[in-house]
C-alpha cells in the first residue's frame, strides 16, 4: 500500500484545507522524512495526482501579500476521505507491509471510533498468528535455527519477530481498552499539525521547488 498517500491524506484531512508545504511541514514534524519514503518530492507529487484523482480539490489562491507566488490549497473529497479511511484500515490489520504501514497507521488510528480501532488490531493480531503458522511448517522453534544451516536464522528472526509484534500489538489493545487516547467522537482530538506559521523544530531545511507552490 502507499504510506505516502495515507500520510498526505491524513494531513490535509487534520487542516481541512492546506497547501503543499503545510503538509511537507507536518510530515516533518511527525518524523515521516526518517521512517517512510515522505520526501518533499513525492508529496508535492502525491498532492498533485490525488487532485488528479479526485481525492483532494484543489483551490487556486491569491498571491501572498508579500509579493510571493499564489499558492494552491487542497480540501479531501468525499472519495479521498474514503480512500483514506480505506489505507488507514488497511495499515492497521496488514502484517506482511514495511515497517512504515504499521507507523503510518498508529500516527493516524485516533481517526476512528475505539471500537473499530480495537476490532482493526484484533484483525492484525489473528494475521500474525496465521502468518506464524505458515512459516512453522517449515520450520520448529524449540529445535533451533542450527538444523536448516544458517538459512534457519532468517526463520528464526521472521518467527521472533511475528511473536514480538504479538506481544506489542496485545499491549497496546489492552491500553486502549482502558481508556487510553481520544478517538473520534470522544471529545476535543489530539492536533498532530501545525498552525500556519508555527515553528517546526523537526523541519529538514532542505529547500525544494515545490516549497513555494
Amino acid at each position: 500500500m502507499s504510506v505516502i498517500r495515507l500520510l498526505v491524506l491524513g494531513a490535509v484531512r487534520q487542516h481541512g484545507r492546506a497547501h503543499g508545504y503545510q503538509v511537507r511541514n507536518d510530515l516533518e514534524y511527525w518524523g515521516a522524512h526518517e521512517w517512510s519514503n515522505a520526501k518533499p518530492g513525492s508529496i508535492y507529487h502525491a498532492l498533485k495526482q490525488m487532485a488528479k484523482q479526485g481525492l483532494l480539490h484543489a483551490h487556486e489562491t491569491a498571491p501572498s501579500t508579500a509579493g510571493g507566488p499564489p499558492r494552491t490549497e487542497y480540501e479531501i473529497t468525499e472519495q479521498g476521505t474514503e480512500e483514506y479511511f480505506r489505507l488507514l484500515r488497511e495499515s492497521l490489520t496488514s502484517y506482511d507491509q514495511k515497517p512504515d504501514v504499521l507507523s503510518a497507521g498508529l500516527g493516524l488510528m485516533v481517526d476512528l471510533d475505539r471500537a473499530e480501532a480495537l476490532a482493526l488490531l484484533e484483525q492484525r493480531m489473528r494475521a500474525i498468528g496465521e502468518w506464524r503458522r505458515s512459516v512453522t511448517e517449515y520450520y520448529t522453534p524449540e529445535d533451533g535455527p542450527g538444523r536448516l544451516g544458517h538459512i534457519g536464522e532468517i526463520m528464526d528472526f521472521w518467527v521472533r519477530s511475528a511473536d514480538f509484534g504479538a506481544e506489542w500489538t496485545r499491549g497496546l489493545i489492552e491500553r486502549i481498552r482502558a481508556g487510553a487516547y481520544t478517538f473520534a467522537g470522544e471529545g476535543e482530538p489530539f492536533v498532530g499539525v501545525l498552525a500556519e506559521g508555527e515553528e517546526n523544530p523537526y523541519a529538514t531545511g532542505e529547500r525544494h521547488p515545490g516549497d513555494a507552490h
